[in-house]
């Protein structure tokens, strides 16, 4: 289990902001670009990879084990295994862990692991009125049946269904993940301004990151029309606190503090990267790039979701005996500003470590200069499938960039969960 894991390369394409309309990319298109741009560069050919894992949320219903579509479409051969994973917000970071498993296991040496999502294409539903409508209306045999099933049809059953609603609604605690910011904000007071401030400040540093070309791991993209997409377009230059003040809570529409403003993005998007075993690098000449220490999967209250990342770090700093000053660079997805805010205090907080995490006490205070240096997903957008794989690729390229040699990629996940990896620099 000590074996190291070795990140060879990796790649995203640019994240893309829904629009109220199907984006121009499927989930495997946008898995099967940057995956491609990714193994042309390789010294293997792609039929000698082991697996290709990817996570998804919401795969389409043509692409259900979308993994297995893409690796066949990036031309990684009919014996090449390609699987889909699902862990929500963390699916790209799962597929990630299950190619680490596979690795120490023996089973697999080169794996293609990564996460994408087309949230734009989440489908609109029927109503389960007026399924069972043309339930009835399929049944009908005579004209006489039909117009009866026509009189009974009710109107307000057309209405559809949003998919991504009922996704992003909690089953167990019956709340939407933003409701369940708004429970963070409340219990560790957190104001509307710190949010927003917060929110701001995640594109000021997306933007400064882009005019200096942090974002190297991106690959463009190009429709079918011809036009070209080589950058997060979610990011607003005009960004402010004080814009983003005038919008209004979206989830607790009289009480809350929670806005689209200082939520994530709804996006599209695909992140990959290459894991290989020390045997995988001799055989193919590869040069690693870093390598994954540590993992961690915790479970929480779901309604407190937004907790995840201390309650999946906080492990991995015990056993490896570090505080939270001690990496170099952290990347906590941010889901929402208060969500960050929430897990920043929560370390501060004595009692909350003491009870919740079984400490002594407090962990202390997160050096903000070191947390999501390059803005995070409030500006980029968080297609969900794809962040947890997006946040580990940037940590490290962060670390190669800074000279650092550690970092956290940590992320919260729907359903009371969190995931944690602690990555080096080679």
């Amino acid at each position: 289990m000590n074996e190291s894991i070795y990140i060879i390369d990796g790649a995203r394409t640019p994240f893309l902001k829904a629009r109220n309309a199907p984006g121009p990319f499927a989930a495997s298109d946008l898995a099967t670009a940057a995956g491609s741009a990714l193994l042309m560069r390789q010294r293997f050919r792609p039929d000698q990879l082991d697996e290709v894992i990817l996570g998804c949320a919401s795969p389409s219903p043509d692409e259900v084990n979308i993994g297995r579509v893409v690796a066949l479409r990036m031309g990684c051969g009919q014996k090449v295994p390609g699987w889909t994973v699902m862990r929500n917000c963390a699916s790209g970071m799962q597929a990630l862990d299950s190619a680490l498993a596979n690795i120490r296991s023996g089973r697999s040496e080169l794996v293609l692991a990564g996460g994408v999502d087309a949230l734009s294409r989440a489908p609109l539903l029927f109503s389960d009125a007026f399924v069972c409508w043309l339930s009835g209306w399929y049944a009908a045999k005579t004209a006489g049946q039909k117009f009866a099933a026509l009189r009974r049809l009710k109107f307000g059953s057309l209405a559809p269904v949003i998919g991504i609603m009922k996704g992003l609604t909690d089953p167990i605690v019956g709340q939407l993940m933003g409701q369940t910011a708004e429970n963070l904000a409340w219990r560790f007071g957190i104001s509307r301004e710190e949010m927003d401030v917060f929110a701001a400040r995640s594109h000021q540093r997306v933007m400064a990151a882009q005019d200096q070309g942090h974002f190297a791991e991106i690959v463009p993209l190009i429709d079918r029309d011809g036009a070209v997409y080589k950058d997060d377009d979610g990011v607003r230059r005009d960004s402010t606190a004080s814009a983003l003040a005038k919008l209004k809570p979206f989830f607790d529409r009289k009480y809350g503090k929670v806005t689209p403003g200082n939520s994530s993005q709804i996006t599209d998007g695909a992140a990959w990267l290459i894991l290989a075993s020390e045997r995988a690098v001799e055989r193919h000449g590869l040069t690693p790039l870093g390598r994954i220490v540590d993992s961690q999967w915790s479970g929480l209250d779901p309604a407190q979701m937004g907790l995840g990342p201390v309650h999946a770090a906080t492990p991995i700093l015990s056993r490896h005996g570090l505080a939270l000053n001690d990496l170099d660079a952290w990347e906590i997805n941010e889901a929402f500003a208060a969500q960050v805010i929430a897990c920043l205090r929560a370390w501060r907080d004595e009692d909350y470590c003491r009870n919740e995490l079984g400490l002594e006490g407090a962990l202390g205070a997160l050096d903000e200069s070191r947390l999501n240096v390059d803005g995070g997903a409030i500006a980029l957008g968080h297609p969900v499938g794809a962040s947890g794989a997006r946040i580990v690729l940037h940590a490290l390229n962060t670390l190669r960039r800074n000279g650092g040699q550690r970092a956290m990629a940590s992320i919260c996940i729907g359903g009371g969960l969190g995931g944690a990896m602690l990555i080096e620099k080679i």
